[in-house]
């Protein structure tokens, strides 16, 4: 199934259509489609590299947008966003996701957003924390941000040939961030004398 998704996604990518099905798919992203709209955002900018700055902005924009319908599912519809989390793989993630914001706040949004993580998990766990909205937003914007302007940026300098393992590398360096920066943090909580445990990573 997912991969008569991506084949479609690709074939959306070759059409006339492909700035307005970009759009839609990362605003689907955001909130409950699984194929990440950087799939397509990759041969669009490789087909039109002078437009690489327009298509970044587009995935930017619609998937914050995304992520505010995400944000409001775990908020306003707590019951069905446990669900959706529960058929994505992640029946247990909502603890772990509590237990990440209570410690780190919106570090949380800001590593995550960056990492292969799928970023509806983010989105509906959010909504479900009930965490500072303008401070959601903020941080999807910066980071949502970072990540699609960074894959366009690598499409329009280096092609499709380093792309792959460019991701890879990204992926490892952003893991390796986010592990660091909980570190950081843990051994802060532990010299400030406070107890409580630790949320896994």
């Amino acid at each position: 199934m997912l991969r008569r998704l991506y084949d479609w996604v690709m074939g959306l990518a070759a059409s006339r259509h492909a700035p307005k099905s970009l759009f839609a798919i990362s605003f689907a992203e955001s909130s409950f489609f699984p194929i990440p709209p950087d799939v397509m955002l990759a041969p669009m900018v490789l087909a039109r590299p002078d437009r690489a700055w327009s298509y970044a902005t587009i995935c930017t924009l619609a998937s914050v947008l995304g992520g505010v319908l995400g944000y409001a599912i775990g908020f306003f519809l707590q019951d069905f966003g446990i669900w959706l989390m529960a058929a994505t793989g992640h029946a247990g993630g909502l603890a772990e996701f509590q237990c990440w914001y209570d410690k780190y706040g919106v570090w949380v949004i800001l590593a995550k957003g960056v990492t292969p993580i799928p970023y509806k998990l983010v989105t509906i766990a959010s909504g479900l924390a009930a965490f500072s909205f303008p401070m959601f937003i903020i941080a999807s914007v910066i980071t949502r941000g970072a990540r699609f302007f960074l894959v366009a940026w690598v499409v329009k300098k280096f092609g499709p040939a380093l792309l792959p393992v460019i991701e890879r590398r990204l992926a490892l360096f952003a893991g390796g961030l986010f592990v660091l920066l909980v570190i950081g943090l843990m051994a802060s909580h532990f010299l400030g004398g406070s107890s409580g445990g630790a949320c896994a990573v």
